[in-house]
């Protein structure tokens, strides 16, 4: 795992590298120059591409031209003026077809916009040879069919060359030219009112083709943009994934390390508190100085929050690791809040403090975790007896709620908690203001474990507050979790075994008992898998045993 590590590291570095430069690479096409110059490689690839997908389209309409005009002009000039028109279009689509299979890095824009600039002024100079074939008739019929064909052509060229506005000038202005000039040189006022329409219509076209390179203009900025936070995202998604693995990693790491610092301070925490514990109890016999004995109960107590402290952090990094194991079973939600109460009382009565205890005499059995429970009541009623100031109240409460479920709240008349502290003070170590001038000592770990606990019970958690007036902790057990009343079997050789059987009160001893039975089935189950599951952990170490005790020993 230590050398894949690395080359991790390595590729996650190359990607994220290659996401920057596409992202830089898009930013600074949105920041260069304004105009057609922005994306002046995409609009002519966008002209060579129209070319070549409508390359057989105008020489079609050539040749259809072409054989209209045999009627009135000389075969040998068609013939020649078809060919200076054939080969001009094979030039613009070698041009088209070399641009669009260079690749970009090695294209110079403004060398291949030239080259093709020419390229159509050379075309629109093949299309105005037909008007100089027109100007050998005098039929008035011939004329306007050139006009006709002249604007036709004009347009269609004007769409296509529309992405790049020089390549519409340098195509279609000499047609226009051409044709204005033949009518011109007509001299009737007829066909001069014809070359002003021309130049009229031309104008238009152009007028028209400068808003549609506009909204391709605009169709391109759009597209880059989009491409920008495409790569926004996708670098955030690779730093994100980046660092949820170093997280994963990390997290890993703590647990390795509770795991093992749990075991190395839990041994020797034990010899200090079992000797301290000795020591303070003078087992064998009064100490020479009574300040040894003081010196033993700080020893002991300091012991003691640290293994507190230690047990916490571990409870913690199990259910944040998913890994806390609930071991169900039916519990009496009363029975573990009097014990509780039973083991506050003595630190409440030193301050004076009256704990009340109001409850429903008809709950049912809960199936829950009688560890996790007990321990969420003794963290809550510790907390209220620390916050509660001397000769002061904790009531709590237990009864139903509205959904069939089971809920316990302690109330404290304590010095209260500022709304914008609520928050902090569930998560992990989480103190609040007040608690640093009024209460004890401790670690801020108990509300969160709290909270986690019993939404591993998919239970809820809250906690209301207001300064000088208290505060009031509850938790809430779900309804699936409450144990009703179970339909005894009817006894099929009662004389009465067709009668409807009455359910079970779960108060009654009847309910004890079957409770009692189902648990210690459970039980047995449970301890046959760990059997078992120790003993195929056993039967994996055997070869590992035999080595060891194979392998001779060193004197």
């Amino acid at each position: 795992m230590s050398q894949m590590k690395p080359s991790h590291h390595i590729t996650s570095q190359a990607t994220n590298t290659r996401l920057v430069s596409s992202v830089k690479e898009a930013r600074d096409r949105l920041g260069q120059k304004h105009g057609a110059e922005r994306f002046e490689y995409e609009l002519l690839l966008m002209f060579a591409r129209n070319e070549l997908t409508a390359s057989l389209s105008i020489p079609l309409f050539a040749v259809i031209l072409a054989l209209s005009t045999t009627i009135w002009a000389p075969i040998s000039h068609i013939v020649s003026w078809l060919g200076m028109i054939f080969i001009t279009k094979g030039i613009i689509l070698i041009l088209c077809r070399r641009f669009t299979s260079l690749p970009r890095k090695d294209l110079n824009v403004a060398l291949w916009r030239r080259r093709l600039t020419i390229a159509e002024i050379f075309y629109g100079l093949a299309w105005a040879g037909i008007a100089v074939i027109a100007s050998q008739t005098t039929d008035q019929s011939a004329h306007i069919f050139i006009f006709a064909s002249f604007i036709a052509v004009i347009s269609i060229r004007m769409m296509f060359a529309s992405t790049v506005m020089p390549l519409v000038i340098s195509g279609t202005v000499p047609m226009t030219l051409a044709l204005v000039t033949h009518f011109l040189l007509l001299q009737t006022p007829f066909y001069w009112a014809m070359a002003a329409m021309a130049i009229g219509i031309h104008a238009y076209l152009i007028f028209l083709m400068s808003g549609l390179n506009s909204t391709v203009h605009a169709m391109l900025e759009y597209r880059a943009e989009k491409d920008v936070l495409i790569g926004k995202l996708e670098e955030a998604k690779a730093f994100s994934d980046d660092a949820r693995k170093r997280a994963e990693e990390a997290n890993l790491a703590k647990s390795r390390f509770l795991a093992t610092m749990s075991h190395e301070l839990r041994t020797p925490l034990n010899a200090i508190l079992g000797f301290s514990e000795v020591m303070k109890s003078e087992v064998f016999g009064p100490h020479s100085n009574p300040t040894y004995k003081e010196y033993a109960e700080d020893i002991h107590t300091s012991g003691d929050h640290l293994l507190n402290l230690i047990n916490e952090i571990l409870d913690l990094s199990r259910i944040e690791a998913e890994r806390y194991e609930l071991h169900e079973q039916s519990v009496k939600l009363i029975e573990i809040a009097d014990d509780c109460q039973h083991l506050i009382s003595m630190r409440a009565r030193n301050k004076g403090i009256e704990i009340e205890l109001i409850e429903e005499q008809t709950l049912s059995p809960l199936w829950v975790d009688e560890r996790a429970i007990r321990q969420v009541c003794l963290n809550l009623l510790s907390n209220a007896v620390k916050f509660t100031p001397q000769n002061g109240k904790i009531t709590m409460k237990i009864g139903k709620i509205e959904e069939g479920g089971q809920f316990l709240s302690v109330e404290d008349t304590g010095p209260g908690i500022p709304k914008d502290e609520i928050e902090k003070v569930l998560k992990p170590f989480g103190q609040g203001s007040l608690a640093h001038e009024t209460a004890e000592g401790g670690t801020g770990l108990g509300l969160a474990i709290c909270q986690k606990l019993i939404s591993i019970h998919d239970g809820k958690f809250s906690l209301t507050s207001e300064l000088r007036h208290g505060t009031t902790v509850r938790f809430e057990i779900p309804k699936k979790r409450v144990i009703a009343g179970m339909a005894p079997i009817a006894n099929p050789f009662s004389e009465n075994w067709d009668e409807e059987p009455q359910p079970l009160d779960p108060n009654s001893k009847e309910f004890e008992d079957l409770t009692a039975q189902i648990q210690n089935i459970i039980k047995t189950r449970q301890i046959k898998r760990e059997y078992y599951a120790e003993r195929d952990d056993k039967e994996q170490d055997a070869p590992l045993l035999k080595l060891k005790t194979a392998a001779p020993t060193k004197k």
